[in-house]
């Protein structure tokens, strides 16, 4: 392999926010730094590179962004970037700058984007999972997914509160649009009544069954990821069809999951992250993710990254035995 020597590279974030993408801008940084490279913010994720929206990158500045959520360089999707005249406009912005590599946190619409990009030019590009759903292969967990499932624990911490002083069912639909991840670790967590995910088709009718069983004396606690199949209105409307009598609430949590501190495992994970991603384009790789599998880092090529990531026998183990 003949490995181009970088000298410039151009970090970005795309798609949803998730906590810890700081902390993986800051391990970039501090990469770079060591080894001599350049390393520029890209505002927007792909709109900012087709508008050459730069941000030079201060290490010291993202040091003391670690602990916040969200992202320093903003994010977005882009329409314009799926055409070639999109595509063709960041290569020349990219090109002025002279950003030799790329490093992208985001999901897999983004690194499809990224080996889209591929084909008309030689950038080498490397991924970070930045997703709170935890549904990408090639990572055991994603970043952002540890403290969202803690900002749920939370929440639903306290719904139970309110629901057990007034002996209430609550449907606390979670975020999850093809996972269940979220779902399954914040309603165990919990100890929540009912846990409905997309990967499980049997999940909803052992629920019923416990609902025609319920007594008003009793809270009831149900954790829905917004994926599942049928959605929380309509789970709502086959409990009262089966008990009439229920008290019924539902609490959508909503964007909150993607807000907040990252945890010590996503400042973690981030840091790990992004410095093993600037590591990797020094090596040589491209469109390739960089992940942790096992507590190892590991590459997984983008086209091997598939999304819903599946919930494994012994989750769906502890699903069947703690839904019954």
């Amino acid at each position: 392999m003949n490995i181009i020597p970088i000298k410039h590279i151009g970090i970005f974030t795309s798609g949803g926010d998730s906590p810890g993408m700081n902390a993986a801008l800051y391990g970039a940084a501090k990469a770079a730094s060591t080894h001599g490279i350049a390393i520029t913010g890209i505002r927007r994720g792909f709109e900012g590179m087709i508008d050459g929206d730069f941000m030079e990158l201060d290490e010291n500045a993202l040091q003391g962004a670690v602990h916040q959520g969200g992202t320093v360089l903003k994010t977005a999707r882009s329409e314009r970037f799926r055409k070639l005249m999109g595509q063709k406009t960041a290569l020349q912005k990219l090109q002025e700058k002279r950003i030799d590599a790329l490093i992208a946190i985001g999901g897999d619409g983004t690194f499809n984007g990224l080996l889209a990009f591929s084909e008309i030019c030689k950038l080498p590009a490397i991924g970070i999972p930045g997703t709170i759903d935890n549904d990408l292969t090639g990572s055991d967990y994603t970043l952002g997914f540890d403290t969202a499932v803690n900002t749920a624990i939370q929440n639903i911490d306290k719904i139970r509160d309110t629901a057990e002083s007034h002996n209430r069912v609550f449907l606390i639909e979670v975020m999850g649009r093809d996972s269940g991840f979220i779902a399954i670790h914040s309603g165990l967590g919990t100890g929540a009544d009912g846990i409905l995910i997309p990967e499980s088709g049997d999940d909803f009718i052992r629920l019923l069954n416990k609902v025609r069983h319920y007594h008003s004396e009793d809270a009831l606690i149900v954790v829905v990821s917004e994926g599942d199949e049928l959605g929380v209105d309509l789970v709502a409307s086959k409990i009262r069809e089966v008990n009439p009598e229920v008290d019924l609430r539902i609490t959508t949590l909503g964007h909150v999951q993607r807000g907040g501190n990252p945890s010590a495992a996503d400042r973690m994970l981030g840091i790990r992250l992004g410095a093993a991603a600037v590591e990797a384009v020094l090596a040589g790789e491209s469109n390739a993710m960089a992940g942790v599998i096992q507590n190892r880092l590991s590459l997984t090529p983008f086209d091997q990254v598939v999304k819903q990531h599946r919930v494994d026998e012994e989750l769906q183990g502890l699903l069947k035995m703690f839904n019954n």
